[in-house]
């Protein structure tokens, strides 16, 4: 996967201006997350927005967020509680961190892998989950009408998959999918592992 560098001082005002229906996305995403999580795992933290939403809706969790990015980690650790968060330098199509997770959690990180890439994500979320775990993802989707596509995409950067090819991929990996909020080209999507 290509390497893009993000400005953490604009990352949140950017986001905003170029995903309609952002803060949205983010809540939609938070409330599939279900509720009562103890551990839990995000995959591409970012600014550290997703997980501070997080910790509010589940406030006995503790977070392990991952990033490529040394500069978003760091603008997330100033605005996260380092009692509940262990942040580290990590991509996404690096193996996961040992053990097992209530919850593990993404919101617009996993369209920057392709088909093969997101179904292996799958496969390897798949048995990190405890059992009845559950694996929410909240991202931009390929829509059916091509007129839905109102958030901008890096072709170099950007490869969105349809809502059917990733609930096929969630099948295929053991888990029990679901769609549970589309709207335009943005969804969230949740896989749960048989408890």
């Amino acid at each position: 996967m290509p390497q893009f560098h993000w400005d953490p001082d604009g990352y949140l005002a950017l986001m905003r201006a170029e995903v309609p229906d952002y803060d949205r996305l983010q809540a939609e995403t938070v409330a599939a997350s279900g509720s009562g999580a103890r551990r839990v795992l995000e995959l591409g933290t970012g600014s550290g927005e997703t997980a501070r939403r997080l910790l509010e809706h589940h406030p006995s969790a503790q977070l392990v967020g991952l990033d490529a990015s040394s500069a978003m980690l760091e603008r997330a650790r100033a605005s996260l509680p380092t009692d509940r968060v262990e942040l580290r330098l990590a991509k996404i199509e690096d193996p996961l961190p040992e053990g097992r997770f209530d919850l593990i959690v993404s919101a617009l990180a996993v369209h920057h892998l392709d088909g093969v890439g997101k179904a292996d994500l799958f496969r390897r979320v798949a048995p990190a989950l405890s059992p009845g775990g559950r694996f929410v993802l909240g991202d931009v989707v390929s829509p059916a009408d091509p007129a839905e596509r109102v958030t901008p995409i890096d072709c170099d950067y950007d490869m969105p998959s349809s809502v059917e090819d990733q609930l096929a991929w969630l099948v295929a990996a053991g888990l029990q999918p679901r769609l549970c909020w589309s709207r335009r080209d943005l969804a969230v999507m949740v896989g749960e592992a048989p408890a």
